[in-house]
C-alpha cells in the first residue's frame, strides 16, 4: 500500500484556479486529492493517491502539466498507436502539453504529484527566454522518462512545503517558475536557442522591492507580486534578482521573516505564536521548523540565549 510522510490537508482555498484544469478535473472524481493550491498566476499544484483500474481520457486540455510519479504507477499504460507505452514509476515524469488528448490505462496504486501551467503563462515565457513568436515554441509529449531535476525539486523544494502557509507560497511560485524555465531551456522545440540575458536590477529597484518585502513580511508574498514592484516578468526578475542580491527571492524573504522573528524574540511581550503571525508562518509550529533550520535553535532556545 501506497503511504505519504506528508501529512493530509484538510482545507483547500475555494474556487482555486487548479479547478478550471483539465487534467484535475478527471482525476477529481477517482483519486483522493491530498493538497492543491495556486502559485501566483503561473503555476498550480495537485498532489494524488489514486488507487484505480480505469481508463482515463485528458480531453484537450488548454494548460502544460508536469507530472511526477512519487510512488507507484507500474501499472499505468499510455495508450497511443496499437501498442501501450509502459514503464511508468516512481521517480518517472510524464510532460503532457496543451491541447494535446491523451488516453491512460490506470491499474492499481499511485501517488502523484502535477504541475499545472497555463497555455497564456507558457506564452509569456516563451517571449521572456527567447524574444520569439510564442507559436514558433511548441512542447512535445514525453513519457515515462527520469529528470533529477524536477524529481528533486519536486521531492524536495515543494512537497515539503506548507501550501498555505505565506512564507512558503513564493517558494512554491519560485520553484514552479525554474522548472518552467527548464521545461523551455531542455525539452521545447527552441531548445538550442539561448535564453536571453539581462542585467541585474538596479540600485533604485532593488530599494524599491526591499522596502516593499519588509513592509509586507506578514503576507502571502508571491514572486508575481514582487516582480511587479519592478516592473520585471516574474521569470526575468527571479534571474536578475539571484544575479543583484545572490540568492533566489524566495530564500532572501524567509531571511527577513527569520531576521525579523529573531528581533521580536529578543524583547519581551509578543509570544512565539505572535511572532509567527507577524512573520508569516502558519503557526507557532511552522516557524519553529524554519527557524530551526535556518538557525539551529528553537524560537524559544534563541529567546533564552539573548536574553529576550
Amino acid at each position: 500500500m501506497i503511504t505519504s510522510q506528508l501529512q493530509d490537508v484538510s482545507m483547500f482555498v475555494p474556487n482555486g484556479r487548479y479547478q478550471n484544469f483539465e487534467v484535475y478535473n478527471q482525476l477529481i472524481g477517482d483519486a483522493d486529492l491530498l493538497n492543491a493550491g495556486d502559485f501566483g498566476d503561473s503555476i498550480s499544484a495537485a498532489h494524488w493517491r489514486r488507487n484505480a483500474n480505469i481508463m482515463t481520457r485528458y480531453t484537450d486540455p488548454g494548460h502544460h502539466t508536469i507530472s511526477l510519479y512519487i510512488n507507484g504507477g507500474t501499472g499505468i499504460k499510455r495508450h497511443i498507436g496499437p501498442d501501450p507505452l509502459s514503464g511508468g514509476g516512481p521517480g518517472r515524469c510524464c510532460l503532457m502539453p496543451a491541447f494535446l488528448t491523451s488516453d491512460w490505462a490506470v491499474h492499481g496504486e499511485v501517488e502523484l504529484f502535477h504541475i499545472y501551467i497555463p497555455h497564456a503563462a507558457w506564452e509569456r515565457a516563451v517571449v521572456e527566454a527567447f524574444d520569439i513568436e510564442p507559436n514558433a515554441v511548441e512542447l512535445p509529449e514525453k513519457t515515462f522518462f527520469l529528470d533529477p531535476l524536477i524529481e528533486q525539486t519536486i521531492r524536495h523544494a515543494m512537497l515539503p512545503l506548507d501550501w498555505n502557509a505565506p512564507a512558503d507560497r513564493m517558494a512554491m511560485s519560485n520553484a514552479g517558475q525554474m522548472l518552467m524555465g527548464h521545461m523551455l531551456q531542455s525539452y521545447s522545440s527552441k531548445r538550442d536557442l539561448e535564453f536571453r540575458v539581462r542585467g541585474g536590477l538596479s540600485p533604485r529597484i532593488k530599494h524599491r522591492i526591499f522596502d516593499f518585502i519588509e513592509a509586507n513580511l506578514d503576507q502571502a508574498l508571491s514572486l508575481e507580486q514582487i516582480s511587479a514592484e519592478a516592473g520585471l516578468s516574474p521569470w526575468h526578475f527571479a534571474r536578475m534578482f539571484r544575479q543583484s542580491v545572490g540568492e533566489a527571492p524566495h530564500k532572501y524573504v524567509l531571511r527577513r521573516r527569520i531576521e525579523a522573528a529573531k528581533s521580536m524574540l529578543r524583547h519581551p511581550g509578543q509570544t512565539v505564536a505572535d511572532i509567527a503571525a507577524a512573520t508569516g508562518f502558519s503557526s507557532q509550529a511552522h516557524l519553529t521548523t524554519r527557524f530551526s533550520g535556518f538557525t539551529g535553535l528553537t524560537p524559544a532556545k534563541f529567546r533564552m540565549v539573548s536574553g529576550g
